[in-house]
């Protein structure tokens, strides 16, 4: 990867610790704000350029949301532009280690990934002289804790970037409001301080989000999400006909309930669109009836008629009913139920036109009209427990099928953008 230029902004990320900055007397750098707007490499780069120049023989580490997503998002586009510069990186991917050298120097910096509370203690007992936090609000705060605990050498300091989450998130509070506090550098970043995205580009990124996700992603703000999840989708304009004839594939997704309602969605694809074309709902509340996992398994296969089905992607909990299915002889894939990820991927691939809502599934567009936001969990986003059986079942679907290799492009928590 050449390097052109960097953005004012990302220059001062590059240079804050430097002999000659007015910012070197921060213990910390925090960046944040919209996607796609070159926080990333930036920071890393100067991250290492800064072990580099201060130390000899320490260790550092880099932290992301997982070793996988950290090596994907941050490390594929930093060490190429290292190597061009002259530093001699070595993965030992066993592990998780770099060693970078240059000009005699060598450092070793750890990755690690901080994916819940259990993280913390797989980062507990080692002493480093800094560490870059990839995602900082995206991890526990156990971990991002333990982590800055353990930067004890003399002249660490600490890294910080992330896109932004709601108000009362416990990173916005604890370091974004009390930078001064912290004697922490905080810079704001929009896709302006990105030179290397045309303005075609900055407009893709801009129509692919609404709501609370457009405030996040696009303006950069702390904001909290509420409302109509699906808020930009109208069933007037946006519900269609099902396809005439016969579609290229066919997938099914499960949402399974026994007392809660019961939800397949029957989903075809027709050059690189995928439509809802039918669907099955039951609600044993409702009709005073349980059914029993045959007879779900039987609904399926009146759901599929007589289309040949690709795969059923099903509720990760359902264990009976996927055992069910997979005795009746369909091939089952295991849905990714990461809730706020799913929704963000279903939302663009709905305003992209990538998946299709046709008139005939009712119970869908019903929910579409009723999925909100909940009110009732301050710190963190999550869509109420009400009307969420179909959007469930078309989340898992969105995820695992239709959104599958796109995940980078709708910055999921594991999968971001890059630089």
């Amino acid at each position: 990867m050449k390097i052109k230029r960097f953005s004012p902004k990302q220059r001062r990320v590059m240079c804050w610790w430097g002999p000659r900055s007015a910012d070197r007397h921060h213990d910390a750098i925090i960046c944040d704000g919209a996607v796609r707007s070159g926080k990333t490499l930036c920071m890393g780069l100067s991250f290492v350029c800064w072990a580099m120049s201060c130390f000899q023989g320490q260790q550092f580490a880099f932290c992301g949301k997982s070793v996988v997503s950290l090596r994907r998002n941050l490390l594929q586009e930093l060490s190429p532009v290292l190597r061009d510069l002259g530093f001699q990186c070595r993965e030992k991917r066993t592990e998780n280690l770099l060693v970078i050298r240059r000009g005699g120097r060598e450092n070793r910096f750890y990755l690690m990934g901080g994916k819940d509370e259990g993280s913390a203690a797989f980062i507990q007992g080692v002493t480093l002289a800094g560490v870059l936090l990839d995602e900082a609000a995206l991890m526990p705060r156990s971990f991002v804790e333990q982590a800055i605990a353990r930067c004890s050498v003399s002249g660490s300091r600490l890294w910080f970037n992330c896109n932004p989450e709601g108000p009362q998130h416990w990173f916005y509070q604890e370091w974004i409001l009390k930078c001064a506090e912290r004697n922490a550098l905080y810079l704001h970043f929009t896709m302006e301080d990105n030179p290397a995205l045309s303005q075609r580009i900055r407009q893709r990124y801009r129509s692919s989000y609404s709501g609370a996700f457009y405030r996040r992603f696009i303006l950069g703000e702390w904001t909290a999400a509420k409302g109509l999840i699906y808020d930009f989708f109208d069933p007037a304009r946006d519900a269609r006909p099902a396809p005439e004839g016969e579609l290229e594939e066919y997938v099914i997704s499960v949402d399974y309930g026994t007392a809660n309602p019961c939800s397949f969605g029957l989903w075809g694809s027709r050059e690189g669109i995928w439509y809802r074309v039918d669907e099955y709902y039951y609600a044993s509340r409702t009709t005073g009836v349980q059914m029993t996992d045959q007879e779900y398994v039987s609904a399926l296969g009146r759901l599929a008629g007589g289309h040949s089905i690709r795969y059923v992607v099903a509720d990760p909990s359902a264990a009976s009913f996927i055992t069910a299915l997979r005795q009746a002889g369909y091939r089952v894939v295991k849905a990714n139920n990461d809730v706020l990820c799913g929704i963000r991927i279903t939302a663009d691939l709905l305003k992209r036109g990538r998946i299709v809502i046709c008139e005939g599934c009712g119970d869908c567009l019903r929910e579409m009209a009723l999925y909100r936001w909940s009110e009732d969990s301050p710190g963190r986003d999550a869509p109420r427990k009400e009307n969420d059986h179909a959007m469930d079942d078309m989340r898992y679907f969105a995820v695992s099928v239709a959104g599958s290799g796109e995940r980078e492009g709708v910055f999921c928590s594991v999968d971001r953008r890059r630089g």
